[in-house]
């Protein structure tokens, strides 16, 4: 991968997305530094990678798209609040989010259901360096059962309901961040103890839907 665009991407315009985020309310200065450093138009096709520093969801193809930064910024804040060490990400897709996190967390495991994206995602991950990281390619409501127990999961597509299989790969303590519903989705948190589980609901929202099968 060529990623002389790195250099050739305004450091101005990254910096007005963050400074955009802060005034969005986030407040977390490591997540703030990750997406500062990571190049977002690398995640793009050549076509949109223009508007990569828009704070708004883009296209990456298979009906699929890059989240809105801010909601990026706000679902890694909420995954770090317990430090987990051990994250499952449900849906790779570009490869941004988990990229963000494998900057914050010692391991990030990540499972995508769309072959093709995951192959372009294992390719910024190995141009940007980040050796810490484990794909899968699988029905993500299914989780990563052979991995777990995980600190935390984080899950970037919205199923109607919250997958029972995902709670139960959970450690104790740990925390689910992710949208649920269909026309209306809201953000929630599940957070673990014993085999008792609490819900936040942070705020209103809006995924493609979690969907069942694989893509070759």
């Amino acid at each position: 991968m060529n990623l002389q665009g790195i250099g050739m991407t305004s450091q101005r315009t990254r910096l007005r997305l963050i400074n955009r985020l802060k005034e969005s309310g986030i407040r977390t200065q490591d997540v703030l530094e990750a997406m500062a450093n990571t190049p977002r138009h690398i995640f793009l096709d050549e076509a949109l990678a223009h508007r990569a520093y828009e704070d708004t969801a883009l296209p990456i193809g298979y009906n699929q798209t890059l989240s809105q930064p801010y909601i990026v910024a706000k679902m890694t804040e909420l995954t770090l609040e317990n430090d987990p060490q051990r994250i499952l990400e449900i849906g790779t897709g570009s490869g941004y989010q988990t990229s963000i996190l494998a900057q914050l967390a010692k391991e990030v495991y990540s499972v995508e259901r769309i072959k093709p994206l995951q192959e372009k995602a294992r390719q910024r991950f190995v141009a940007m360096g980040l050796r810490n990281i484990r794909l899968r390619h699988a029905d993500g409501g299914m989780g990563w059962p052979e991995a777990a127990p995980f600190h935390a999961i984080i899950v970037t597509a919205a199923p109607e309901d919250v997958p029972r299989e995902l709670l139960s790969q959970l450690a104790d303590g740990g925390r689910l961040v992710i949208p649920v519903g269909g026309q209306s989705q809201q953000l929630m948190v599940m957070t673990r103890t014993g085999n008792e589980f609490s819900k936040r609901i942070v705020e209103a929202v809006r995924f493609v839907p979690l969907v069942e099968g694989t893509v070759l």
